[in-house]
Parts: structure tokens; sequence; C-alpha cells
């Protein structure tokens, strides 16, 4: 696989890679990390005395599964070129397979509260899995582009489940003392697999076809769907939520409007993109308003798609918009970094992997302990290190030029992925524990509906910074400036971080 592309293409597959790198969120598909996920999970729950075996294998179940979905979402992160070759597309076409993606989770998770609210557990459970797994063997199969789409948009469509789901269903079982530490859990779910799933793909694509990502992807999904299927318990009350049809019609425009327009730019560096991406980035905020002024009309008789009320807790609403700048900020390291390590220091993508590996680790497996320390300390000394952290080593990163040493960056990775792993834990409890239990499932929803809007800006504002100054004065002036400005976006996070205080539940005693 060529490791070198020019400016152009870079900036194509970068939005490509970034659409697929970053949900808000990912893991990846080695079975020992998985078994570590689960015996982490079920130490931190089961030292809780007022959590049932059952509550465990719930969490447990939940956690594995979430784990498998997102590491799907990462693992194709460095096959685009190759399916460019395979599929005989080009890079535009390509990224649709990541832009797709994209727009079927921001248009189904503003849906995931009112489906949480109307049904069980373990209905919404099969469903989700039930689609991923359909659309992971769909893709294995696929005899062409068209068909491998298709099964990214169903895989899509699961994935938007599980998260909100694995939030909502922590937030009913576990005690407010416990909620940090398990939540820490979730930091193993949903980080570990932008480091692994590089290296994984890089391997597989080394020496298999592409068509094995999935093949391997496919066994762990199908296992987490039988056991969910044997043992997932239903818990909280469904309530008969209505279905309100406008809504659901407005989030298609508003939400994959917004996320498709900022992408599109992104992904054409600004400029040459024609008109389309401008018109569905207009289209999209006048029906996110539409959608909006809804919402506020349905909260009169209790029947919002999405339950905007949560915004009336202060710490919900400051932790969303940490989460928000951070993952804006996150992008720099997210997109731009690969590109960096296999365009300027010249890199094979497996070597790329592996040295995103120590930072991905290092992201997850200190989740649980930062978010025991979140419950004994409160999140406020824990989000203003990591703020500072992603300040210092983005400004690093804005340093970097064609003789930077590899161990340096893969040092300043490692760091970046610390101060991240002390942001993320803290901002999700702080923010969904002083919620009621009816906003549960909508906190959650709004909060991942947030993250892929915010995931698309970053990457319409870093991959447009770098493509516009790399075209007049070369990829290492463009990295660099693009570096730059998330540096700058991440001091907001800074401030935002100093705002927060402890919730109901972030201490003992509680």
């Amino acid at each position: 696989m060529p490791s070198d592309v020019t400016s152009d293409s870079s900036s194509q597959s970068a939005a490509g890679s970034v659409d697929a790198a970053t949900r808000d969120a990912a893991t990846t598909g080695d079975a020992m990390v998985v078994d570590a996920t689960a015996h982490q999970a079920a130490v931190d729950v089961t030292t809780s005395s007022r959590m049932s075996r059952e509550s465990v294998t719930v969490i447990v179940t939940l956690l594995v599964a979430t784990f498998v979905v997102i590491l799907n979402e990462t693992i194709m992160n460095v096959a685009l070129q190759r399916l460019m070759t395979d599929l005989h597309i080009d890079a535009p076409t390509v990224q649709w397979l990541a832009t797709g993606f994209m727009l079927t989770m921001a248009v189904v998770i503003p849906t995931t509260g009112f489906i949480l609210q109307r049904l069980t557990t373990r209905a919404v459970f099969l469903l989700a899995m039930g689609l991923f797994s359909g659309g992971t063997l769909l893709a294995t199969l696929a005899p062409g582009f068209e068909v491998l789409l298709l099964a990214r948009i169903v895989q899509a469509g699961g994935t938007a489940i599980m998260l909100p789901l694995l939030m909502t269903t922590i937030l009913t079982l576990v005690p407010l003392s416990r909620r940090g530490a398990v939540m820490g859990n979730v930091t193993i779910a949903i980080s570990v697999a932008p480091a692994l799933g590089p290296t994984v793909s890089g391997i597989i694509l080394d020496h298999f076809s592409w068509r094995f990502m999935f093949g391997f992807v496919l066994p762990v999904a199908l296992a987490a769907l039988a056991i969910g299927a044997r043992f997932l318990t239903n818990v909280g009350e469904r309530n008969a939520a209505t279905l309100d049809f406008l809504s659901v019609v407005l989030t298609v425009p508003a939400f994959g409007g917004v996320v498709y327009g900022l992408s599109q730019i992104g992904g054409h560096g600004g400029s040459g993109s024609g008109a389309a991406p401008v018109i569905a980035l207009v289209v999209g905020v006048v029906c996110l308003v539409v959608f909006v002024l809804r919402q506020l009309k349905l909260q009169k008789s209790d029947a919002p798609l999405l339950d905007l009320r949560a915004f009336n807790f202060r710490m919900f609403t400051v932790s969303t918009l940490l989460m928000v700048v951070a993952m804006m900020a996150l992008f720099g390291g997210v997109i731009l970094l690969p590109l960096y390590l296999q365009n300027t220091l010249h890199l094979q993508p497996m070597e790329t992997g592996l040295a995103l590996l120590p930072g991905g680790l290092a992201m997850g497996l200190l989740g649980p302990v930062i978010g025991r320390l979140f419950d004994k300390v409160g999140p406020l000394p824990l989000t203003v290190s990591g703020s500072v952290l992603m300040v210092l080593t983005l400004w690093q990163f804005s340093l970097l030029n064609d003789q930077s040493a590899l161990w340096w960056v893969i040092v300043l990775h490692v760091v970046l992925s610390f101060g991240l792993a002390l942001l993320f834990t803290p901002a999700f409890t702080t923010g969904l524990n002083p919620l009621p239990p009816h906003l549960y499932s909508h906190g959650s929803a709004i909060m991942s509906t947030l993250q892929q809007v915010a995931g698309a800006a970053g990457t319409a504002l870093l991959v447009s910074v770098f493509a516009v100054v790399s075209a007049a004065s070369g990829i290492v002036a463009g990295m660099q400036a693009a570096f730059f400005v998330a540096t700058v976006i991440s001091v907001v996070a800074v401030v935002l971080a100093a705002m927060m205080r402890r919730t109901e539940g972030a201490g003992h005693g509680h």
C-alpha cells in the first residue's frame, strides 16, 4: 500500500479517516482486551453491595457489545486506499463508506431517546446487535461498492443505538457513588480501538483481503448477540412515549444536512467542492432550528423526540460543551497524526498503527483508575489537568516537522491520550449524574448526537486548514497550521473544565 499521497488526496482520505475514526468513540477486537474489559467491569461493579448479579451481567454484556461495534468504525481507517484499488473507485467515492456511516449515525442517534423509552432493554439490544451483525455479514460478502455502502449503513444503524443504551443502563443500575468507576470502564470500551483498530486492520491488509476486516469482527459480534439473547434482562421502566413523525422526518435534513455539509467542506479542503455542501449546511441549520422549536413545543405535552430539558441542568450543559470542544480538538490527533506519520515520516500503515497503539492503550486502561479517582475527588482537578495537558501536547504537535523523532511523536500521543482520559470519564459522569431517570436516555442521546456534529465540524475546520496551507506552503506547514488551530480550540476546554463542579453522584456518601 503506498505511503505517499498527494496533498489533495490526503485531504480526501483524511476526511474519510476522520469520519471513520472518531465517533466521538471506539475500541478494537482483540479477544484479550474484551476479556480484560469484562473482567474489570465485573470487578468494579461487584464491589458495590447494592448491585445484583443480573445487573453485573447486563452491564458487562453491553460493554463487550459496545466494544465490538465501535471497533468496526475504526478498523477501516487504513483500508481506504486498498478499497479504492480493489473496487476501482476514486477518493470522493470511497469516502462515502465513512460519510454514509456517519450520516446514518447522525440521523439515528437523536431517535434513541424515544427507542430506549418505548422498547425493553432486551429488545433494543437485539435490534442493535441484529442490525450490526447483519450489516457485518453483508459487508463480508459484498460483491462491490454499492452493497458495501449499504452494509455500512446497516451497521451504523446498530452502532448508533449501542452507546446510548449502555449509558442509560449504567445510569439506571449503578448507585450514584459508584458511577465514576463504572463509567471508567466505558472508557475502555470506547477508546482502545482508535489505537488498536489501525494496527489490526494493517496486519489483516498485509496478509488478507479487505473482506477479512469484517470477517474478523463478525464472530465476536455474533457471540455478543448470542450471549445477550441468552442472559440479558430488562432494566428500567418502559413508558408509552408517542413518536412524533414530523420530528423524525426533520432529523434527516437537520442532523444529516449539518454533518454532511461540514464533512464535505472539510473533505474538499474548503475549496472546489461546489455549492452542494454549503446548501446542505444551510438547509441543515434551518431544519435544526425548526427541529429544536418542535421539541420545545412537544415538551409541553411531554412527548418530544429528544427532550431538551436536560439542558436545564447546568452541569449537563457545561459537560456537554466540554466534550464537544474536546472532540473538535481531538481531531488534530486522530485525523492529522496518521497523515503526518505516513506522508512526512514515511511510515507504512501497519507501522502507523503500532505508533498510535501506546496512546490508545493508555487512554483505555487508565479509564477505570480515573473513574475511581473521580468518585473520590470530583471532576474539577481531573478535567483541569486533562485540558491543560491537551493544550500543551497539541501545541507541541504544531511544532513537528520532517526531522522530528518518531519516539517524541509517540510520547506526545501518549500524553494527549492521558489528558483526554482525564476529560472524558468526568465529563460523561458529571453531565449525566444530575438528570432524573426520565431524562437518562435523552441526555445520552444528546451527548452522542453533539459528538457526531462536533466530529464533523472538527473535520471541516482542521482538514480545510491543512489543505489550504499545504497547497501554498507544503504538507508540513499544513500540518503545523492545523495542529495550531486545534491548540487554540482546546484552550476553550480549559475554561469549561474550570467550571466543572461535583454533581450529586460525584462524591462518597451519596
